[in-house]
């Protein structure tokens, strides 16, 4: 019995990322305003105060430790698997790269993990618009933080956290020159948003378009694999 209430406990605490302790507090006073206003305006706050509460929850995650696992940085949607050139700003050459794009709604846990242990060896803020990162035209216009990590072996990794419709801050806690581990945490979007991978040459995802990604727990690809790229379907 004792381990099964330790279990529940486990289950039901939500750890919140301390980005989250300078909102949550703020919906809290608008909800005992709109308590003191007209009470069925209070509960809404409540809601509201619960929800963003949700929103920067910053749950421990079990990431595969096999050197050479690229690992989701993000929770979401698998929605975009094409060849591009990296970003620009990263001077990383106009060679087309496999980008995976996965989307995160106002649902998924915004916080971001390192893909793949390595040395960070460039990060370039770029301003933007803001148009829904969804589209493809996301990774070109849009806000973003965009990261180049140098790998053992030499090979060479990037990943760009792009700002959304309704997402208005990017936060990154790295540094150039950090050595970062695969699934670590490193930083998160507010509210809805979208991180790029961009693989090496010649590596191959193996997720494919539609598949649910966790962030620190989903492997998106193997370096030294030579399986082909997955097909999936709906079903």
């Amino acid at each position: 019995m004792p381990a099964e209430e330790f279990s529940l406990v486990k289950y039901l605490y939500m750890p919140i990322h301390p980005e989250g302790w300078r909102f949550i507090p703020i919906f809290a006073a608008v909800t005992l305003v709109l308590f003191l206003l007209w009470s069925p305006l209070g509960w809404l706050g409540v809601l509201l105060t619960l929800w963003c509460a949700f929103f920067f929850r910053n749950p421990e995650r079990v990431t595969p430790t096999r050197s050479g696992l690229v690992i989701s940085p993000a929770d979401g949607v698998v929605q975009m698997i094409v060849a591009v050139p990296a970003p620009p700003e990263l001077q990383m050459g106009d060679a087309p790269l496999t980008r995976l794009s996965i989307f995160m709604n106002v649902f998924n846990v915004h916080v971001n993990r390192i893909p793949l242990s390595g040395r960070v060896l460039k990060r370039v803020y770029t301003p933007g618009a803001f148009f829904n990162a969804s589209l493809d035209k996301a990774s070109t216009f849009n806000e973003r933080m965009a990261v180049r990590l140098g790998l053992p072996g030499g090979r060479e990794l990037a990943f760009v956290q792009i700002a959304g419709l309704v997402a208005r801050r990017i936060r990154c806690d790295l540094a150039d020159g950090q050595e970062v581990a695969a699934g670590q945490r490193f930083g998160l979007i507010r509210f809805g948003s979208r991180v790029d991978v961009y693989l090496p040459p010649g590596v191959q995802p193996m997720v494919a378009v539609g598949q649910t990604a966790i962030a620190g727990e989903t492997v998106l690809a193997d370096l030294d694999s030579g399986e082909a790229q997955r097909e999936g379907e709906f079903r």
